[in-house]
């Protein structure tokens, strides 16, 4: 077997080759793209020598990353791809060299190292779908951008309070990324402009975003809002404000936009993946949760063996830490932060779709368990439940997710 360190950056790639022994056979610096890729096969035709044929199983790659062309060339080729996270590859290279040494092909011959001593304990790359991949490109394309705009929406809601806070008060009811909002905000942005607004105006732009009810009353409370005084600041500086609040207006605006074009894109790879009617049928689970879960949970046959590796995966498993005579239980910190949002927006959304759930967190929270723990405890057992469908190709069916509850209630 052949065992080779990829210690890779943007242009190029520090590869570094070694045999069962640890004996380094080859190190090279490769360019990124399809000749480097072609010269990558050379070296391993090479180190395995002229008289036999490369066996692509036979050679163990360890790089850090799982993401990019040059690695789903490496998969495709046949060769056993390893990714391990960077805190990993520090942590082993720590036990070759306290020293603290640091360079490229270092780094390329301990990642080696480590896929020869340690490759029991990695987990091979997984052969996820091209669906599932397109998947969670889209979903997490699509969550990033919402991110974006609420790191917009709070900058714009701190300069508001500087300058102009009877807008949060004025627009408290349209929340600040509504269409009606941002057009506002973006006709008068300061308390001048702000005091002209008329009934009509703010009327046409609440019709605009499709506002209901009394939308004439509403416009008046608005423009009575506006124009209540307040402490002001000095011109020229309400004049810098006002500029960065209509930009941060433009952004949210174009930011609402790319939202509602990227989810609907992962809508439609959503529905086109086999498994969407499983994932569809679980309790708390709509169109957007399903597409973050399955995307980042992945498809391929295998990757997790039992509920319990999906769970560890998923970060909502407990971790014990016991040493001595000491012994705690902790949430785990450390985990995938787009799979565990969207397992506790589904959580949450269950307590009023699964009566299951719902007695499970009432049953919890009766234990004088915190709500976060709870939430938490109830989205590893979902996980539990989503991995026994996806394992036998089932959907949801409540009587059977939560027949132990069923039998313990009728025990006691």
């Amino acid at each position: 077997m052949l065992f080779i360190g990829d210690d890779w950056a943007e242009g190029y790639h520090d590869v570094v080759v070694q045999d069962q022994v640890g004996k380094t056979l080859a190190r090279r610096r490769l360019p990124e793209g399809v000749g480097g890729i072609a010269r990558f096969h050379e070296l391993t035709g090479s180190c395995c020598g002229e008289d036999s044929e490369p066996d692509p199983a036979q050679i163990v790659i360890v790089i850090e990353t799982e993401r990019g062309p040059w690695v789903k060339a490496l998969a495709a080729a046949g060769y056993r791809v390893y990714p391990v996270n960077p805190k990993q590859a520090a942590r082993h290279k720590e036990t070759i060299a306290v020293s603290g040494k640091k360079d490229d092909f270092f780094d390329a011959s301990c990642l080696a190292d480590m896929g020869r001593t340690r490759r029991h304990q990695m987990r091979e790359l997984a052969a996820d779908s091209d669906i599932a991949e397109a998947v969670k490109i889209a979903a997490r394309a699509h969550q990033k951008l919402i991110w974006e705009r609420t790191r917009h929406l709070l900058r714009m809601r701190s300069a508001l309070r500087e300058y102009f806070p009877a807008t949060l008060e004025a627009y408290a009811a349209l929340t600040l990324t509504g269409p009606d909002a941002l057009e506002l905000l973006s006709r008068a942005p300061d308390p001048a402009s702000a005091a002209k607004l008329t009934v009509a105006q703010i009327t046409a732009a609440l019709k605009r975003a499709r506002r209901r009810g009394d939308l004439a009353q509403r416009a008046r409370d608005i423009q009575a809002a506006l124009r209540t005084p307040h402490l002001t600041q000095p011109a020229v500086i309400t004049e810098a404000y006002a500029a960065s609040v209509q930009a941060g207006a433009a952004l949210i605006t174009a930011l609402n936009e790319q939202v509602n074009i990227m989810e609907a894109k992962m809508s439609g790879l959503f529905r086109r993946h086999p498994d969407a009617g499983i994932y569809l049928s679980q309790p708390g689970i709509g169109v957007i949760t399903g597409a973050r879960i399955l995307g980042e949970f992945g498809d391929a046959p295998g990757r997790y063996a039992t509920a319990k590796a999906r769970k560890n995966y998923a970060g909502t498993s407990p971790l014990t830490i016991e040493s001595g005579k000491k012994r705690t239980v902790h949430a785990r910190y450390i985990r995938n932060r787009h799979l565990i949002d969207a397992l506790h927006a589904q959580a949450f959304a269950a307590l009023t779709a699964s009566p299951g759930a719902r007695a499970c967190y009432d049953e919890l929270r009766a234990r004088d368990t915190g709500h976060d723990d709870a939430m938490r405890r109830v989205a590893s057992r979902l996980v539990g439940i989503l991995h026994g469908c996806v394992k036998h190709g089932r959907e949801y069916d409540e009587a059977v997710a939560w027949n132990h509850r069923t039998g313990r209630t009728q025990a006691a």
